[in-house]
């Protein structure tokens, strides 16, 4: 790769990095992790009970074995010469160990339906959460960001649910009893074994915010990934028609080199733990034989006993041992809980009262009164505007790009709230109204059609979903969208591939067309809707427009002018003010802007 093309990649990694999601700054608290736990509540009659019930038959199980083998079986049966008692006690461990062979099912079991609903749950809500985010917040993330949270984030809680709290809880159990048992045992030598413990406890806290930071690193790192993997495979026709092949797997590169560094550093940490309790555990064994071979040389501890605490000491560092997985589960689901709560804690920026109006039947009149508004804090998109469109009649928005056309019809939908004024529809503030009942009134045709996968059927149906197939032949006969349908291979059950690739421009436009006219809107916004349609199939949409805008209020954008010459009132937009309006015909007459414009375009037509 040339050195030029590596500064882009280096400015383009470094510009991607800023604008994806930055590492969360929030110390490692309970508080968050009762809130992921909290989902486990709509199960914890059903499933959860009989999972802990599971773990406490198979863990009072470990607890009682290496007492009957060790103090029991050794210093009453083999000391004592009471062999009549050793097929019993032999029966009865067998036994035990059946009981917790059945604990241990129920609660692998039981824990990963548990853990499988969780998941399910915790994604529902992190969906249906999303949908009800207003546009903003998908200006300023990228779908490939969105789409980590929704997948990697939940998947990443999988392990803590299924195995992590069952265990934690299991673990500590065991951890108490064991210390319980060797301290009857014998406490002094329960004590010194002890010992080792406050200074394992304080080089593990040492660890954990280095392995914590570390799993926030991964969570982002993948994130930048995955977003750069959705925007490589949305644009591969720009990137293979500027044949920026190489620089984009050059930048690929080093995401997934980032990417896997951070995975490596994170694990490494990560895996600093266990060994570190093997360790602990042989400093105990060491201090069990040294302290322990003199306690029994004092009478002070018996053979017996002796084996039983050798047991129960190497069943105490196992548990101790999986804390530490646990725990790096717990900081794996901190990191990724921090990064879905903070969606599920983001709040619509255009939010719907408690007390919002129901939007029954509306006459359609708009007023924009004293608007203004910006998309930040630099830029403002409307200047203090004041627009009126009555009931019924097409207007339309002319302009040059940035004079706020596409805004204005952002605001009159309720993709945002106007920074300052009010945007009334029939003498109605639409903060005061309920979001789906205005937008069930509204239905827009944009530029860049979105198909969805499915059928053209769906696809036409997408309009309203309770719609018969005959209602939806005939949207599409009159939009003259049939035409084309019935020349496809399955007709209207053509499966269409994402996005709609195997239709062309205009074939995607006339489904729009016809989605839209299905839905039976009050209001009916055209951004640019037939700028990608050739001049025969324009002409078959204007004669279909004259039914379908009657007794609607209609909102055009068009760079075709001669689309917009029967408009009822046409407002010229510059810079986000109201330069001109009036009829096609005043306007011409008034040789203003545009009366420029209809010139310009006109001189352009006929040198083409």
């Amino acid at each position: 790769m040339s050195s030029q093309s590596e500064k882009s990649t280096k400015r383009t990694l470094e510009r991607f990095h800023y604008s994806t999601d930055e590492v969360i700054e929030k110390p490692f608290n309970w508080k968050q992790m009762l809130r992921l736990f909290s989902y486990m509540k709509p199960y914890s009659r059903t499933l959860l009970p009989v999972a802990i019930l599971g773990m406490f038959l198979s863990t009072a199980v470990r607890l009682a074995a290496p007492v009957l083998i060790g103090s029991y079986a050794l210093d009453h049966i083999i000391e004592n010469r009471e062999m009549s008692f050793l097929a019993w006690m032999t029966a009865l461990i067998a036994f035990l160990y059946l009981i917790s062979y059945v604990g241990n099912v129920l609660r692998v079991r039981y824990m990963n339906r548990l853990g499988q609903y969780i998941i399910y749950d915790l994604r529902e809500s992190l969906f249906n959460h999303i949908q009800k985010l207003s546009h903003r917040f998908f200006d300023q993330r990228s779908a490939g960001s969105i789409l980590v949270r929704i997948t990697n984030d939940v998947n990443s809680l999988q392990d803590l649910f299924t195995n992590g709290v069952i265990n934690l809880l299991m673990d500590i159990i065991m951890l108490v009893g064991i210390i319980v048992i060797l301290s009857i045992i014998s406490p002094e030598l329960t004590l010194a074994i002890m010992i080792v413990l406050p200074l394992m406890f304080f080089i593990s806290t040492k660890l954990r915010r280095n392995i914590r930071r570390s799993w926030q690193d991964v969570r982002l790192k993948q994130s930048m990934l995955n977003s750069h993997l959705n925007e490589s495979i949305q644009g591969i026709r720009v990137t293979q028609s500027f044949t920026q092949e190489r620089p984009n797997i050059g930048f690929f590169h080093k995401i997934n080199g980032q990417n896997y560094e951070s995975w490596r550093q994170a694990t490494k940490k990560s895996a600093m733990f266990r060994p570190f309790v093997e360790m602990s555990g042989a400093v105990g064994t060491a201090i069990l034989l040294w302290f322990g071979v003199i306690l029994i040389q004092n009478n002070a501890l018996s053979v017996g006993d002796f084996f039983t605490f050798s047991l129960f000491l190497g069943m105490f560092w196992e548990p101790i041992s999986r804390l530490g997985q646990v725990y790096n589960q717990l900081l794996v689901g901190m990191a990724s809980s921090e990064r879905i709560f903070e969606f599920l804690d983001e709040k619509p920026s255009v939010p719907e009262k408690e007390n919002a109006e129901e939007l029954d039947d509306i006459q359609g009149g708009i007023v924009l009164d004293g608007v203004e508004f910006a998309y930040d804090s630099e830029r403002k998109a409307i200047h203090h505007m004041d627009l009126t469109m009555k009931a019924g009649e097409t207007v339309a928005l002319v302009g040059h790009t940035g004079s706020g056309k596409s805004t204005i019809v952002n605001l009159i939908s309720r993709f945002y709230d106007p920074t300052a004024g009010r945007v009334l529809l029939d003498g109605k503030d639409l903060r005061d109204v309920k979001l789906d009942s205005l937008r069930s009134q509204v239905s827009i045709v944009l530029q860049d059609t979105f198909i969805f996968s499915g059928t053209i059927m769906d696809n036409i149906r997408f309009g309203r979903p309770d719609a018969e197939d005959e209602e939806c032949m005939e949207a599409a006969k009159t939009v003259g969208a049939d035409r084309f349908i019935q020349k496809l291979p399955n007709g209207y059950e053509t499966e269409v591939e994402e996005r709609g690739n195997i239709l062309s421009v205009g074939e995607r436009q006339l489904i729009s067309f016809a989605r839209a006219l299905l839905a039976d809107p009050k209001i009916l916004i055209l951004d640019e809707a037939t700028a990608s349609i050739d001049t025969e199939t324009e002409q078959l949409i204007q004669r279909a427009l004259e039914k379908l805008l009657q007794g609607r209020t209609a909102v055009m954008i068009a760079h075709r002018l001669s689309t917009i010459r029967d408009a009822d009132t046409i407002f010229v937009l510059e810079h986000g003010r109201i330069l001109e309006q009036g009829s096609h015909s005043e306007l011409m007459n008034q040789r203003g802007e545009y009366f420029e414009l209809v010139r310009s375009q006109f001189q352009e037509t006929s040198a083409g």
